[in-house]
């Protein structure tokens, strides 16, 4: 991981910050879950009373077995890689290694029981299911959390905070800060539930899903009961009707929860980038650090920047998960085998991404005056809140009058004020208008954010 010869920027420059998902997704970690289902595979079969050759494992001798994943070092993913060098296939030498293992801790006797009636494919579906399940609850979705909570506060806080908006990048009616927030706040949340609530799918049913092996050497075991009753050990959710390979939609699925994610927070940092450019945000500077090699006086949005383009690179990556993991020719083949490798990738670049965005929030602040500023130029986005009115009380051309007064130019409170007074509408209607400004015409923007949870 510190050598200069790395190609991806995930194992050299961004390393650190990515560090997390080693545990679930690096080579070492490939193997570590694959030998925990090996291992509580043998465990599960021994509970079976009539595979009558395998009794069933006491607790100690299932502690020892266990002990096998839990302790699982890089000197025992070596031996099994060297093994690898003979076999050329990476689960079966997994499975002499963890023959090797029984005879080194007294139970060599049961080693026949190791991948029994099995295909590779019922051992990787369920380490691979597993790997993307304990990355994205344990290292993706806390940090994704903490966007969220940021919008969050952020939107309550600012919720009656009037800012200029902008539709067609063109002056529009105004809105409150707070609200805009919540409205990203309010979409990451539903996608946040979606993530914590989806069920990913496993499959043990042998070479051809049609557990052959199995129900030809113990006809009398329920092989069905016992694949759902062990893939539900696992906390996945059995499927049970399958090729050689599970089909991967829950999987697809997931990932397209993943790409929905990254295109809100990509449409966030684009609306940050130019919140920033507009003077609505500035940015708090760091001693010693330089924005631009040349002009002195530049202070980027690096971080919004750095989090788009990885959120780019991540959704690339998912969308070609989710269109070819799915996709085998007929029973099997081994198109997926080299792209489900790469799962951890698009989950690294995410969740860097996150972290560029909390970097990147935690650097803004509010320019009020500029916000005011903007707000104060603009007396035209009044115009909407005018012909309202005028529709009110029956005016049937009031849209062309206010288009005949703002269309393509930049009015004045001034102009606004006579424009009004001139109406012939009740004094109390006129009153109400003459009241507005850009700074008060929000709606019921402040009371959004309110709306929110947790």
């Amino acid at each position: 991981m510190t050598s200069v010869a790395n190609i991806s920027p995930l194992d050299d420059r961004y390393q650190q910050q990515v560090a997390e998902l080693a545990k679930f997704f690096s080579e070492q970690a490939v193997m570590r879950y694959r030998v925990r289902v090996e291992v509580e595979y043998l465990i599960a079969l021994s509970r079976e009373k009539k595979i009558t050759q395998l009794p069933l494992f006491s607790d100690e001798d299932q502690a020892k077995l266990r002990s096998i994943f839990e302790n699982f070092s890089s000197r025992q993913f070596q031996a099994i890689k060297k093994i690898e060098e003979e076999t050329q296939h990476d689960v079966k030498a997994l499975e002499y290694f963890l023959r090797r293992r029984l005879k080194a801790i007294g139970l060599g006797q049961h080693q026949n029981f190791i991948h029994f009636a099995l295909t590779s494919e019922d051992i990787n579906n369920l380490a691979y299911a597993l790997m993307w399940r304990d990355g994205v609850r344990q290292a993706y979705i806390p940090e994704l959390h903490k966007v969220y909570s940021w919008l969050n506060t952020f939107a309550r806080r600012y919720n009656d905070l009037p800012i200029l908006a902008l539709t067609h990048g063109q002056p529009a009616t105004p809105t409150s800060l707070g609200k805009e927030f919540a409205v990203f706040a309010s979409r990451l949340q539903r996608q946040l539930q979606q993530l914590k609530d989806h069920k990913l799918q496993g499959k043990l049913s042998g070479a051809t899903g049609t557990w052959a092996a199995h129900t030809t050497a113990y006809p009398d075991v329920n092989w069905i009961a016992f694949s759902k009753r062990f893939v539900k050990s696992l906390g996945l959710e059995p499927n049970l009707i399958t090729t050689q390979i599970e089909p991967n939609d829950s999987l697809a699925e997931s990932y397209h929860i993943l790409i929905r994610v990254n295109t809100i927070l990509l449409d966030l940092c684009r609306d940050l980038w130019l919140y920033i450019s507009r003077g609505i945000f500035g940015q708090k500077t760091k001693n010693g650090e330089v924005g631009s090699s040349t002009m002195p006086h530049k202070v980027n949005p690096i971080h919004f920047e750095n989090a788009e383009g990885n959120l780019g690179i991540a959704t690339a990556y998912l969308s070609h998960l989710a269109q070819t993991l799915p996709v085998s020719r007929m029973q099997r083949d081994l198109s997926g085998s080299t792209v489900i490798r790469n799962q951890g990738v698009p989950l690294a670049h995410s969740l860097l991404a996150c972290k560029n965005i909390l970097k990147g929030l935690d650097r803004l602040t509010v320019n009020r005056v500029r916000i005011r500023e903007e707000l104060n130029d603009h007396w035209e986005v009044l115009a909407e809140a005018v012909q309202t009115i005028l529709r009110k009380f029956g005016s049937e051309d009031a849209y062309e009058q206010l288009k005949k007064l703002t269309f393509g130019a930049q009015i004045s409170q001034k102009a606004i004020t006579i424009f009004v007074t001139s109406l012939d509408i009740p004094a109390e209607e006129k009153e109400k208008l003459l009241e507005l400004s850009p700074e008060s015409y929000i709606g019921l923007a402040s009371k959004l954010p309110e709306k929110l949870t947790g």
